[in-house]
C-alpha cells in the first residue's frame, strides 16, 4: 500500500473509531451508522444507498440513521472492507470482484459469461446460491446485506475498438484487484493492470493503461469517456455490487434493529434495479453525444477464448458453485 493510501487508511480508522466512541454516550435508542463507498454521487448505486438511508430513518421513526461517505472519502474499496473487519466502519459497498480476496468463494461471480442474461443473474442473486454467498464471510467479520445491479462489464479503449479478443493483444487493460479479473484479461490476450478506481482517470490520461472495462453508468459518471473514445459491449462479466456490514456492528443490533435495517437494504436493492436500466440507456446516449463509438461485437469469439477457465476450476469449490449457478432456471 502506498504511503498516501496508508495514511488515509489510518486517518479513516481513527476517525471512525473516535466517532463510535463518542456515539457510545448517546441514548441507547439512537443508532448512528456510517457507510463508505467509492462511487460518484450521481451514480445509481449511490442513489440507492441514499434511498436506504432515508428508508431506515422512516422505518425506525428516526431512531436509526446512516451517514453516507461517497467518492473514496474514507479510502478505497479494499481499505473499506478492512475497516469493516476491524469494526471501525459499519457498512460499505464493494464490487464482488474486490471482495473475492477476502471471501474466495465470491470469485465465482467473476467467471466470464457465467450468466445467460440479466434475468438469470438475478434469479441466482436472490435465490439460495446468492443468499448463501452473502453469508460466507461471517467468520471473517464480513456479512452481506444485499446485492446491487452492476450490469455487465465491457471494454473501453483509447485508440481502437475491441471487436475480437485478438484486438486486446499488446494492450494494457486496467482491472480491479481481483485474481479472476487478471486471469480473464490474460486468457483473452491483454495485459491486465490492477489500479484503484480513483486513480484510473489519470492512468488513462497519462497512458499508464490503454483501456479498462466496466458498465455504462460507471464509464459515464467517471468521465472516462473523455479519454476513451471506443466502447464495445462484449459484456464479458456480470459482477454484482455487494452491500456489506461489519459482523461486529451487526452483533450489537437488537432483533428489531436488524429487521428494520435489512428491510431498508432490500428496498434499496429493488429501487436501484429500477433506476439502473434507465441509467444504462442514458449513459450510452451521453457518451455517444460526446463522440464515443459504441458497438456490439460478436460474443462467440470471446466465449470460446475463456472456456479454458472453466476447465481450470473444474472440481474446485468455485467450479461446483459455477455448476449450481448454471443449473438455475
Amino acid at each position: 500500500m502506498a504511503l498516501k493510501q496508508r495514511l488515509l487508511f489510518l486517518i479513516s480508522a481513527l476517525f471512525l473509531t473516535l466517532s463510535f466512541l463518542l456515539s457510545c454516550g448517546k441514548a441507547p435508542s439512537q443508532l448512528h451508522l456510517k457507510l463508505s463507498h467509492g462511487l460518484d454521487v450521481v451514480h445509481p448505486v449511490h442513489e440507492a444507498m441514499m434511498f436506504m438511508s432515508r428508508r431506515l430513518r422512516e422505518l425506525s421513526g428516526g431512531a436509526m440513521t446512516i451517514d453516507v461517505y461517497p467518492s473514496e472519502q474514507l479510502g478505497s474499496e479494499r481499505e473499506n472492507i478492512e475497516l469493516i473487519q476491524f469494526g471501525s466502519l459499519d457498512i460499505t459497498k464493494t464490487s464482488a470482484a474486490v471482495l473475492e480476496s477476502f471471501v474466495p468463494e465470491v470469485r465465482v461471480y467473476s467467471l466470464p459469461y457465467l450468466f445467460r442474461d440479466q434475468e438469470h443473474a438475478w434469479r441466482v442473486f436472490l435465490g439460495p446460491v446468492g443468499k448463501e454467498i452473502l453469508q460466507i464471510g461471517k467468520s471473517k467479520g464480513i456479512m452481506g446485506l444485499c446485492y446491487y445491479d452492476s450490469g455487465s462489464r465491457s471494454f473501453y479503449t483509447k485508440d481502437k475498438p475491441i471487436l475480437t479478443p485478438d484486438d486486446l493483444a499488446g494492450l494494457k487493460i486496467r482491472v480491479q484487484k481481483s485474481m479472476m479479473a487478471v486471469k480473464t484479461i490474460q486468457i483473452l490476450g491483454g495485459s491486465p493492470t490492477p489500479i484503484d478506481w480513483g486513480e484510473l482517470y489519470t492512468a488513462l490520461q497519462q497512458g499508464v493503461v490503454d483501456g479498462a472495462e466496466n458498465n455504462p453508468p460507471s464509464f459515464y459518471t467517471s468521465h472516462h469517456y473523455e479519454v476513451c473514445k471506443y466502447y464495445y459491449l462484449d459484456e464479458h462479466t456480470t459482477i454484482p455490487d455487494v452491500l456489506l456490514m461489519s459482523e461486529r456492528a451487526w452483533s450489537r443490533l437488537s432483533e428489531e434493529q436488524r429487521r428494520i435495517l435489512q428491510q431498508a437494504a432490500d428496498e434499496s436493492m429493488h429501487y436501484q434495479r429500477k433506476i439502473w436500466t434507465q441509467m444504462v440507456e442514458e449513459s450510452l446516449a451521453k457518451v455517444r453525444e460526446a463522440g464515443v463509438e459504441v458497438g456490439y461485437p460478436d460474443k462467440k469469439s470471446f466465449m470460446d477464448k475463456v472456456a479454458p477457465l472453466y476447465e481450470e476450476f473444474a472440481g474446485t469449490e468455485i467450479g461446483r458453485l459455477a455448476e449450481r449457478i448454471r443449473r438455475v432456471e
